[in-house]
């Protein structure tokens, strides 16, 4: 019978070689394989079955030695490494078919590919989107192959590697660690990497993709780099499907993976991504409230103003956050404030302001303003409204009357916007949120405060903790 099997005898242990393919040997005629795989299947060989073996590269030459066989009324079984369809032999036994016009029966057994072998000696990393790829250049070109990793890493694809590292490929393999750190994967991603699975010789090693070592790394090895879902626990890196999001204390809720993804979005569309983190975290939240990326050039923060802020609430130092507007207010998120134990609170509904304001002609977010400033001279001062507001802490400050821990300037408008922040900017003591120019408004103000009461979060880009 004119036959050809495509066999896949799994990563390397006996035990992991299908029975299928086991009888496929036993019944076979000729044997056709790369020689250093024979020694897996030698217990099945047959009495008087012709073993073909050859090097490295000598795919083709063993495709070809296979139809001859099989032509001549054979049945051959040719054999690789995992699963035949998984950069294997079967495509190309089939392409050769059709090249040759020839009428031999094709059939293909599946095997446990290296990348099942090494996800099943990690824990569970493969539980949800996966994607394979493979760093080897030889029949595709590296701009194709990159073009895949940018894609894997935008997806959020559990992503297997094959073929990571030779001694002449040594470079493509940190290549695609800057890839996925370009597109917003975080540093701390969980990575697996097994070498010679299934084999004496294997080793298993959890890490992150910051860490990874690619000097540890050879051709032997099979790495699986998790998504943003994916966490190690106890030596075992797990890539949840969803079953118990709801129940895991910590887990991130429908609404924050909504948000994660925006600013991963966000992220890979700015024109500049070497910004300092506390920058470019406000950005980001910037950004995703208003979908307005002038917002890169008119955001000003000062040097390590969003960290300075941070740390001032996280040593309870920082206790208060005053508004201009109540609307404002209704924007910072209840559940960092408690958390934290910060108050926000606005004096527009203080019973003194309306007096206040008709004693002294002023307006009413001014009046609120001066009342705060006598209550709490030392908080973080957030506008989002009301200039005329900006333009009385201004002169409060040089008053020596108000000592604000930090300034969000954000108001909105065409009279006197500008220049209530051109004034602000003149406090190079004080750290200074500012949105420059005339845009700004209560949603901008209060996103711009989360960013600095979820600042920890920053590294993960894990934004929306609170919500």
């Amino acid at each position: 019978m004119k036959r050809i099997i495509v066999a896949g005898i799994g990563p390397g242990s006996a035990k992991d070689i299908t029975p299928a393919v086991i009888d496929a040997i036993r019944h076979s005629d000729i044997v056709v394989g790369y020689k250093y795989y024979f020694q897996f299947v030698e217990p099945y060989l047959p009495e008087g079955c012709l073993c073909i073996d050859t090097g490295m590269k000598k795919e083709r030459e063993r495709a070809e030695q296979a139809f001859q066989y099989a032509e001549e009324g054979h049945t051959v079984t040719v054999i690789s490494s995992g699963d035949s369809g998984i950069y294997g032999m079967a495509p190309l036994i089939y392409e050769m078919r059709k090249t040759r016009g020839s009428d031999v029966e094709i059939t293909t057994l599946p095997g446990i590919s290296a990348f099942q072998k090494a996800a099943a000696l990690l824990g569970a990393p493969i539980g949800h989107d996966i994607c394979l790829i493979s760093l080897s250049d030889l029949m595709t070109s590296w701009e194709c192959i990159e073009r895949r990793i940018r894609a894997a890493a935008i997806g959020d694809f559990v992503t297997a590697v094959y073929n990571p590292k030779s001694h002449d490929r040594f470079w493509q393999l940190n290549r695609l660690i800057e890839v996925f750190l370009e597109e917003g994967r975080s540093p701390d991603t969980p990575v697996g990497y097994v070498r010679q699975a299934g084999r004496p010789e294997q080793t298993c090693v959890h890490t992150t993709l910051g860490c990874l070592n690619t000097e540890d790394i050879d051709m032997f090895t099979v790495i699986l780099i998790g998504n943003s879902q994916t966490y190690h626990i106890d030596d075992v890196m797990i890539t949840p499907r969803g079953y118990y999001r709801e129940e895991q204390p910590g887990a991130e809720k429908p609404g924050q993976q909504i948000m994660m993804e925006s600013f991963r979005t966000i992220e890979r569309e700015l024109q500049s991504r070497d910004l300092p983190l506390g920058h470019k975290w406000a950005l980001l939240h910037a950004i995703h409230t208003t979908a307005d990326f002038e917002m890169e050039k008119i955001l000003r923060t000062d040097t390590d103003a969003v960290e300075t802020l941070y740390k001032k609430i996280a040593s309870d130092s920082l206790k208060t956050i005053v508004t201009d507007v109540t609307m404002v207010v209704s924007g910072i998120r209840k559940g960092a404030l408690q958390r934290l134990g910060i108050e926000a609170k606005c004096y527009l509904g203080d019973s003194r302001v309306a007096e206040m304001a008709d004693t002294c002609h002023i307006t009413r977010t001014q009046a609120g303003i001066r009342l705060a400033v006598e209550e709490h001279p030392d908080a973080l001062f957030v506008f989002g409204n009301a200039p005329t507001a900006l333009i009385e802490l201004c002169s409060l400050i040089r008053k020596g009357k108000a000592h604000p821990a930090g300034i969000i300037a954000a108001p909105v408008g065409f009279v006197h916007v500008k220049e209530s922040k051109h004034q602000v900017k003149v406090f190079k003591h004080i750290p200074k949120i500012i949105v420059e120019g005339r845009k700004g408004g209560s949603n901008l103000a209060a996103t711009l405060c989360n960013a600095i009461l979820c600042f920890d979060d920053a590294r993960q880009l894990k934004p929306g903790r609170d919500l």
